[in-house]
Formats: structure tokens, C-alpha cells, sequence
């Protein structure tokens, strides 16, 4: 297999890897997310919060590997537009001002991210087989 293809397949595989992780922090934070929507008080609310931390922190590590990823692959003229974007902007109106509507939009976010998630996990996922078959 050609050396670029392997740094290629590894870079991929890297990538994939943080976003699983962010996968399963974003849903055990939409499963808090829930026991908060259905007044789970103070404890709840911290531990979703947790959870979308460590989320963060991992789709913040996926977003590098996928820039990585996406300069190993202009190596073996595979094009792709991979983008991950996150943000906690909604934690804070979720935290201090805990009611209905806040808790509604954080599940929201944690609900778009998710999906972009599992769309970057399919696209790498493609294009690392892709690249397997190259090799």
C-alpha cells in the first residue's frame, strides 16, 4: 500500500476515533438532557453539562483530526469538504436560567450535533474504505 494512502487510512481512522467519543458523550448528555427536561433539578443539569463538556473537548479534537485527515487525503487526490461545528453558547442561558425553553434548546443543539457527528463518522467512514480498496 502506498505510503500516502496508509497516512491517509491512519489520519481517517484517528478522526473516526474522536468522533465516536463525541458521539457517545452527545448522547448520554441528550439522555441527561431528557431527565432535566422532566425536572431532574441541579445534579441533572450539572452531569448533562459534563457531558457536553467532554463532547466538546472531543469534537474540538475531531475537528483537528479531521483537518488532518482532509491534508492526508489532498495527498492522494481525494477531495472532500469535512466540517464540524460546535458550540456551547446555549449552556450558559441553560445553567442560569434552568426552565422548559432553555432545556428544549439545549437538547436542540445537542440534537444538531449529533447529527452533524454521524454525518462526519459516515463520510470518513466511506472515504477510509475507499481509500482501503485504493491499497
Amino acid at each position: 500500500m502506498d505510503r500516502e494512502v496508509r497516512e491517509a487510512i491512519a489520519a481517517g481512522e484517528r478522526a473516526l476515533n474522536s468522533l465516536k467519543y463525541a458521539k457517545e458523550d452527545l448522547d448520554s448528555a441528550r439522555s441527561w438532557g431528557i431527565a432535566d427536561l422532566l425536572g431532574g433539578g441541579s445534579i441533572i443539569g450539572l452531569m448533562k453539562h459534563s457531558k457536553m463538556n467532554h463532547a466538546v473537548s472531543h469534537m474540538e479534537e475531531a475537528k483537528s483530526n479531521l483537518r488532518v485527515f482532509q491534508r492526508e487525503l489532498q495527498d492522494v487526490t481525494v477531495n472532500t469538504d469535512l466540517n464540524l461545528e460546535v458550540g456551547d453558547f446555549l449552556t450558559f442561558a441553560d445553567f442560569f436560567f434552568d426552565g422548559v425553553v432553555a432545556d428544549y434548546l439545549v437538547q436542540s443543539k445537542i440534537s444538531d450535533a449529533r447529527k452533524q457527528v454521524d454525518r462526519a463518522i459516515r463520510q470518513v467512514s466511506q472515504i477510509v474504505s475507499s481509500l482501503r480498496r485504493m491499497g
